[in-house]
């Protein structure tokens, strides 16, 4: 996968989620880009703000409709190392992103086909193009290894 177009985009939510591993938190990276161009990155933070909707990819999209000055985000890519859930998923539709590519699967809260599929729900008025399983492997043992040194 190394000419892979997504690369570069998962690589830099991977070097978010790293940081998050640095404060205690659980290590979820996201950056959402346009034109290929980096225009925000977060981490978790739900310790740090004593929140537990403190996620990264809500804390990226934040950033990111306020460095863009708009709420609509359908020309920009959200990269994530992990599936997002309900919460996430949500606020991925109602800023009506372009695309999401994550890392991991997560088959006990992924909202973006693992669980359910809320980005791409036929109802909603806006549906996401989705690619899932980008450095799967790194992202997973990431948060895999942050949970057994826990144990």
């Amino acid at each position: 996968m190394p000419d892979h177009p997504d690369l570069a985009g998962i690589e830099a939510a991977l070097a978010q989620a790293k940081l998050a591993i640095e404060l205690d938190e659980v290590p979820v990276g996201a950056v959402v880009t346009r034109d290929g161009v980096v225009v925000s990155r977060a981490h978790n933070a739900t310790v740090a703000r004593n929140d537990p909707t403190a996620h990264a990819e809500l804390l990226a999209i934040q950033q990111a409709v306020t460095a863009l000055g708009t709420d609509r985000l359908d020309d920009c890519t959200l990269y994530v190392t992990l599936e997002p859930c309900a919460q996430c998923a949500g606020a991925i539709v109602l800023a009506k992103l372009g695309r999401l590519v994550f890392g991991a699967y997560d088959d006990k809260a992924g909202m973006c086909g693992s669980v359910g599929d809320v980005v791409r729900h036929s109802r909603l008025n806006h549906r996401v193009e989705v690619l899932g399983g980008v450095l799967a492997d790194e992202c997973g043992e990431l948060l895999q290894g942050f949970f057994r040194a826990r144990r």
